[in-house]
């Protein structure tokens, strides 16, 4: 099996070696094994089911929560190969001529990848189609989607389990996700009914990228334009939390001379894809966004990850300063911080009618205000919260570099 999982490596991806946990994760989907993955942003998950799925008989179905995901990875698997069916997407984009080529390239072997949203496996059309064909495995990717402790709870995830079971007898599933502390590990495990999995876990530790938390004046457009000019030329991600502040962001900078667009899920679907393929072709410099970019954005060499508003937990924050630095080399993380930002972002909980609900989101929120107004070592805190106990100072922080004045250390 190992010389021909290095072979297929080579033919399909252009690599001679893995990365991390990657082989280990491989046989195990492989050896038609439950599979549960924990890998940091950046760690190379998707190769992780790309490659089992291109190398085995039949389609494996992989259940992604986002369009421009989908897409993006679509797009990157047909530019490894001749055949445009490959890898498909199944959603409701799809017109009926587009759904027929679809389940025509299944029908005869041609689609190694189908990419669907977990609402398209609701349909009894699709699902007694997919009963006709060898489904060569189920991969769920951003699989704290499912779990109602995770930062990115989807309620459609948590019927995955009854749709799978509908799809065959003893189909492997691998459950896939970035950022899950053991509750949600847990929680994700026994939704899936897949407790027996084999799992995988990779550090959380990101020992490249460099974390600050900076004060945000009453000119934080000014403090972000002089940085950027700083790095002038390099890949960089601002996330805002509101789609007003990423256009008026947006628009400052373009005045300033910095080549930035928006993204956010209010734009024309055409738009945000075109200003995502932008980015990745590095027709531009900067995108100013909502947390609806960044997930399975394949770009490696972003060189920083500025917070204009403080996150609503740490497994957020922790994903997208994690689109930083894919390569290796030294990025960076900042973040403004005013504490008066606390009570607004408190303020979006109120909405929230179901009470266990509210108290988890609220409950992360303070993880995460904790954090930014610590005065100890940044890495070990967020690690910490992920139960990855490191006893030594990072030495890559802002609170390691200057220690606060005020701080006596005990």
């Amino acid at each position: 099996m190992k010389d021909a999982i290095y072979s297929d490596l080579k033919k399909f991806f252009g690599f001679t070696e893995f990365k991390g946990l990657q082989e280990k994760v491989i046989e195990s989907i492989l050896s038609k094994q439950n599979t549960f993955v924990i890998m940091p942003t950046g760690g190379g998950k998707s190769l992780c089911y790309q490659l089992p799925a291109l190398m085995q008989e039949g389609t494996a179905i992989v259940v992604s929560p986002l369009i421009a995901l989908m897409k993006n990875q679509v797009d990157a698997i047909r530019g490894i190969s001749n055949e445009n069916g490959i890898a498909h997407v199944l959603n409701s984009s799809l017109n009926k001529t587009e759904v027929k080529q679809v389940k025509e390239d299944i029908t005869n072997g041609i689609t190694k990848l189908l990419y669907v949203a977990p609402e398209s496996l609701t349909k009894d059309d699709y699902i007694n189609f997919l009963n006709t064909v060898k489904v060569s495995f189920v991969a769920i990717d951003e699989a704290h989607c499912i779990s109602e402790w995770g930062h990115d709870f989807r309620p459609e995830y948590r019927n995955l389990k009854n749709i799978i079971a509908r799809l065959g007898d003893n189909i492997p599933v691998i459950g896939l996700t970035a950022t899950a502390t053991p509750k949600v590990q847990e929680d994700i495990l026994k939704n899936l009914g897949m407790t027996d999995a084999n799992t995988f876990k990779a550090s959380f530790n990101r020992p490249n990228l460099y974390y600050e938390v900076r004060p945000k004046t009453s000119n934080i457009e000014g403090d972000i334009i002089r940085f950027i000019k700083q790095n002038q030329g390099k890949s960089g991600i601002i996330y805002c939390l509101s789609r007003k502040k990423v256009e008026e962001l947006s628009q400052i900078l373009q005045v300033n001379g910095i080549n930035a667009i928006p993204y956010h899920a209010g734009l024309e679907p055409k738009k945000r894809a075109h200003h995502q393929d932008m980015f990745l072709m590095e027709e531009v410099d900067v995108v100013v966004a909502t947390i609806a970019f960044g997930m399975g954005i394949d770009k490696p060499d972003v060189r920083f990850v500025i917070h204009h508003d403080i996150p609503k937990s740490l497994e957020s924050y922790y994903q997208e300063t994690g689109r930083a630095g894919r390569d290796g080399l030294a990025a960076e993380a900042i973040m403004y911080f005013d504490p008066a930002d606390i009570g607004r972002v408190r303020r979006f909980f109120e909405d929230i009618e179901d009470e266990q609900r509210r108290r988890v989101e609220e409950q992360r929120f303070n993880a995460m205000a904790s954090f930014a107004e610590a005065q100890t070592c940044r890495r070990q805190i967020l690690l910490n919260y992920f139960s990855e106990y490191k006893r030594e100072t990072c030495g890559n922080c802002d609170i390691c570099l200057n220690p606060p004045t005020s701080f006596d250390g005990t």
